[in-house]
């Protein structure tokens, strides 16, 4: 690859950077966003354990629904509703 080609590249690759999702705050030290691995390390550090499902879109609306009424997280919400299910 050319120099200019190179250099092209490089400038794509930062234009890329500038309209991905966060870049609000591109350049900022104090940038609060969480990247994968320091979340699961996070999530770990809390005995949470990834856990997918497939449910009805009903179901998982009226989950959804649900958590904005409460003002809570969708995960928060599963999990209550999980262990009382559980316990009856």
């Amino acid at each position: 690859m050319k120099k200019t080609g190179m250099a092209k590249s490089d400038a794509k690759k930062l234009m890329g950077k500038m309209v991905a999702p966060g870049a609000a705050g591109f350049g900022n030290a104090d940038n609060a966003i969480v990247d994968r691995r320091e979340q699961r390390k996070r999530d770990q550090a809390l005995g949470l354990v990834p856990f997918a499902v497939k449910l009805n879109s009903d179901l998982v609306l009226q989950l959804q629904t649900l958590a904005k009424e409460r003002d809570a997280d969708l995960n928060d919400v599963v999990a209550e509703l999980l262990a009382k299910g559980l316990a009856a």
